[in-house]
């Protein structure tokens, strides 16, 4: 298998459009990398691409990568995209592959039917992209040599259909993480995940790869910076760091880890920062927009 980060951070890139925190600011002067929204790309045969999450990004994303370029008039590489939830910034790039060039669109029924009841995704044409609705559990062919299945990671529903009353901890079809297997190998994909509970761990165990929800250091961090008032786990989200945060609770994986899905204001953005060399030394990587990890 055959990875391309097409986008490694979280809802509002690097820099996010409205934000002065200095890591926006670094990312505007070129200190650090900019960061798009999150998007991975896989390939078996280096041909032939599956999609995970249509960002909002997703137009500049393809056009920074020459893998992902037409191979002729009208053309695309990608075969199929598959969604992990209904947030904005895992749909919104469906819009930009509104122009009749087919391929294949994956996710839960609940998923699909948020996007049924909101007519602008109408655009993209269901007579050229087909919606296929993949069960819990069950296996799929993303690519005719790529398999796949969903399962449920505790997460909430997406912000816009959010009421008076929000649990951040739901299982079922609206967050999902992804299990691919070219038959010799196994990666996960989880961008978002408010807890690593016993069930995700016994699913995940024969990993070769995973990328793993990175969108908070701590999880006051938005509220410490003085850039919003939730805290992580009101977004669903699992923070990196302390005695329940991802890097302890995913020690004994022996898998290849990457975090993706990284907040603007993630301190693992600074190249020489503490907090990033904490993840280095606990064997993570961290993702980068056009990082490539083959296996």
């Amino acid at each position: 298998m055959q990875f391309l980060v097409l986008g490694a951070a979280a809802g509002g890139g690097l820099p996010q459009w409205n934000c002065g925190c200095p890591n926006c600011n670094d990312a505007r002067t070129g200190k650090i990398p900019s960061a798009s929204q999150s998007s991975l790309a896989v390939s078996v045969d280096g041909n032939n691409w599956a999609v995970l999450n249509a960002s909002p990004d997703i137009r500049m994303q393809m056009q920074a990568c020459p893998r992902m370029h037409p191979r002729s008039l009208r053309d695309t590489p990608i075969s199929s995209v598959l969604l992990t939830n209904g947030d904005i910034d895992h749909i919104a790039g469906l819009l930009s592959l509104r122009e009749q060039t087919p391929f294949t669109l994956f996710g839960t029924s609940e998923i699909l039917d948020l996007l049924t009841a909101n007519r602008v995704f109408d655009a993209v044409n269901a007579e050229k992209v087909s919606r296929r609705s993949v069960a819990i559990g069950a296996s799929f062919m993303m690519l005719s040599n790529l398999e796949a299945q969903v399962f449920p990671v505790p997460g909430k529903v997406p912000l816009f259909m959010e009421g008076e009353t929000v649990k951040t901890d739901l299982v079922g079809e609206q967050t999902v993480g992804v299990r691919l297997s070219d038959g010799t190998h196994v990666a996960y994909y989880i961008p978002g995940c408010a807890e690593v509970t016993e069930d995700l761990l016994t699913t995940i165990e024969d990993a070769d790869q995973l990328f793993f929800d990175g969108t908070l250091w701590q999880d006051d961090e938005m509220i410490q910076s003085g850039t919003g008032v939730k805290t992580g786990q009101r977004m669903g989200h699992i923070s990196i760091s302390g005695p329940d945060g991802s890097i302890a609770q995913l020690a004994h994986l022996k898998a290849r880890k990457t975090f993706i899905h990284i907040n603007n204001t993630n301190p693992v953005w600074q190249p020489n920062s503490p907090e990033r060399a904490f993840v280095l030394e606990n064997g993570w990587d961290i993702a980068a927009d056009g990082m490539e990890i083959a296996l």
